[in-house]
């Protein structure tokens, strides 16, 4: 008599790791200044709008108990969104209107905090004439630079079954087979993407999925294009699985590069995402790696091709189910 195969089952997800206290776990000076910010700012809203606190109070869903401050507005939960529930709806967010802008949020303070005194700096030599105006395009070329790296265009997300679309823009340096992956329970394929300055910083997801773990090491700043920079590196790991039978599993991780010294990561375990949707950056140069099985899952990517996030597919699961 021939046993009938065990269905496969959804996985548990686990519980965020204590190493992962904010989506920006690795810190850094503008993270440390803008949450100096919002401590000054709650304080004001509660003295001088105790309204508006009780209004946004009551248009508040979800659970803020896990959240290391005070949540009063959704701007305080920029950096403390995957430790708790909270959330407004659109129509109630009175700061919605800056997912309009074509920059990332998680770059917005950069972009005020860098870019401001340069911009300042360009005006100030203009005005005062002479050879320095000649002077002046160095702080504004400057400050242009920093809002193009901070770029977050819209893309066109391919929508047939079973695509895994890169996570990453940049150019893809490996294409390398595993003897075993312990996420994925078996041999896999790695697919390394190296982000230089000038490519677009933002993660999505490849999938429709369901995030069941995550581990964030500290760690080294090596040259990301350096293959042990994968190994060594600050890194985050995403255990990502499908929402549908037979639960295919794939991983994504975040590794920083010789300049980039920051990974954003807004998931935690439990969170449905849908592909393309945008999870995270890393900030400046670095490498992102996409690990999917090696049975069952064709590879198109090839090393050296050019691919955007969201848009380039990378690999599709030979048989999927609708």
């Amino acid at each position: 008599m021939v046993q009938a195969e065990t269905p496969p089952t959804q996985t548990v997800p686990e519980t965020l790791p204590e190493t992962i206290g904010s989506v920006q776990p690795g810190g850094g000076v503008c993270y440390r200044l803008e949450l100096a910010w919002g401590k000054v700012r709650r304080r004001y809203l509660r003295w001088l709008r105790p309204q508006y606190v009780r209004r946004m109070a009551a248009l508040r869903r979800g659970d803020v108990s896990g959240a290391p401050h005070a949540v009063i507005d959704p701007r305080d939960l920029k950096y403390c969104c995957n430790r708790c529930d909270g959330r407004w709806l659109p129509a109630d967010d009175p700061f919605a209107w800056r997912d309009t802008i074509p920059i990332a949020r998680w770059g917005m303070a950069e972009v005020l905090m860098m870019g401001s005194p340069l911009l300042v700096a360009a005006l100030l030599m203009v005005w005062a004439g002479g050879i320095v105006r000649l002077a002046a395009c160095v702080p504004a070329v400057a400050a242009g630079v920093l809002m193009y790296f901070f770029r977050d265009p819209k893309r066109a997300v391919p929508d047939d079954p079973g695509l895994l679309v890169a996570p990453a823009d940049g150019r893809i340096v490996e294409v390398a087979r595993l003897d075993h992956d312990p996420f994925l329970g078996g041999p896999a394929t790695r697919i390394g993407i190296f982000l230089s300055l000038f490519n677009v910083h933002i993660n999505r997801s490849p999938a429709d999925a369901r995030v069941v773990r995550l581990d964030y090491r500290p760690g080294l700043f090596l040259n990301a294009m350096r293959a042990e920079s994968a190994e060594l590196n600050e890194s985050m790991w995403i255990g990502y699985e499908a929402p549908q039978a037979p639960y295919q599993r794939w991983v994504v991780r975040q590794i920083s590069g010789l300049v980039a010294r920051r990974i954003v990561c807004t998931l935690k375990p439990g969170q449905t995402v849908r592909r393309g949707d945008r999870f995270g950056m890393i900030k400046l140069g670095s490498r992102t790696e996409l690990i999917v099985p090696a049975d069952g899952v064709s590879v198109e990517a090839r090393e050296g091709q050019h691919v955007r996030a969201g848009a380039t597919i990378l690999a599709r699961f030979k048989s999927y189910r609708v």
